[in-house]
Order: structure tokens, then C-alpha cells, then sequence
């Protein structure tokens, strides 16, 4: 057996308690997902097993990673960290090697984009990044229709990238069958 297979396998047990964690998150956040069947993810997650890994990735560092779509025409369910911060686990990063090779001094160990190739996944664009972003806004404001649209507009100003970068360090898995 290949490195790359044993890396990507996880135990009987290790598989579970990712699946109950991902069905617990499933449950509790249902606005980000309306419309879909936890089964039917957990069936797709159960036919790829690197896939699978790749959560579990992503939930090891410290993220907290959630289906948020699903693509009809090609059959894939979206899964984002929905983490509130940038996880422990993946923090003082620089964005590519590029930047972490010119770095002189306080040179973190690792760079985003190097991470999440590692863990087999994507980093959002700034775009999916702020529609994500708003979106969620969206739904507190349905909630609490009390607030202005002024406070929304001046809260999406102040969406948080990371120190400066154009691409914030949120990931994404596509899960495709």
C-alpha cells in the first residue's frame, strides 16, 4: 500500500465520530443547508473515503467543517469551514510559499495554501468568502429584523481578511461522487 493511501484512510472508530460530528453540525445549523438530506451526504461521504479524510482534516486543526450547497448538474455537495475564527491549528500562516520564502524574520512554519493542498482541499476565494459572509448576515437579519441596514452595510466593511490579504484562509471541500 502507497503512502498517499494510508494517509488519506481513517479508522473504524476515527470514521464515526467524524460522521456524528458532521450529522450534529448538520442538525444544529440547518439554515446554511436547506433542502438537503443528511443521508444522502453521509451516503456520499461514505463512498469517498478521501474525501471523508479531508473533513477530518479540517476538523483536527480545529475547523468546523459544514455542507453549505450542493451542486445539481454535477452532483457534489460544498462543504466550508464555518469556523467563527481562523482555527488554532491554522494560524501565523503566510497565504503561498511565495510569501513564506521572502519572509525574513518571525517565518511561520507553513503557508496556507500549502495546508490545504496537504489536507486535499481549496481555499475560498475572496468572493465565495464575502457571499458566504453576507449570506450569514442575511439570515441574522432575519432573525433580528430590528437591526438596520445601515449597521449590515457597515458590518460587511469590516469583513475580516486575513492581515491584509486579498484571499481570506477559509477552506472549502467539494465533494463529488
Amino acid at each position: 500500500m502507497n503512502k498517499k493511501a494510508t494517509q488519506t484512510k481513517l479508522a473504524a472508530t476515527q470514521r464515526e465520530e467524524l460522521l456524528e460530528a458532521l450529522k450534529a453540525r448538520f442538525e444544529k445549523h440547518t439554515q446554511r443547508h436547506k433542502g438537503l438530506d443528511w443521508a444522502k451526504v453521509q451516503a456520499k461521504l461514505e463512498a469517498n473515503a478521501e474525501k471523508l479524510w479531508s473533513l477530518h482534516e479540517m476538523e483536527r486543526t480545529g475547523g468546523e467543517p459544514d455542507v453549505v450547497g450542493h451542486d445539481k448538474k454535477t452532483d457534489e455537495y460544498l462543504f466550508y469551514d464555518c469556523a467563527a475564527e481562523s482555527p488554532k491549528g491554522r494560524r501565523s500562516v503566510c497565504y503561498d510559499r511565495e510569501a513564506l520564502d521572502a519572509r525574513k524574520e518571525n517565518k511561520p512554519a507553513n503557508s496556507a495554501m500549502d495546508m490545504a493542498a496537504a489536507m486535499g482541499i481549496e481555499l475560498l476565494t475572496e468572493e465565495q468568502y464575502r457571499d458566504r459572509a453576507l449570506r450569514r448576515e442575511n439570515i441574522e437579519l432575519a432573525a433580528n429584523p430590528a437591526r438596520h441596514p445601515k449597521t449590515r452595510r457597515r458590518h460587511l466593511r469590516r469583513l475580516p481578511l486575513r492581515q491584509g490579504l486579498r484571499v481570506p484562509q477559509r477552506r472549502r471541500l467539494v465533494l463529488c461522487g
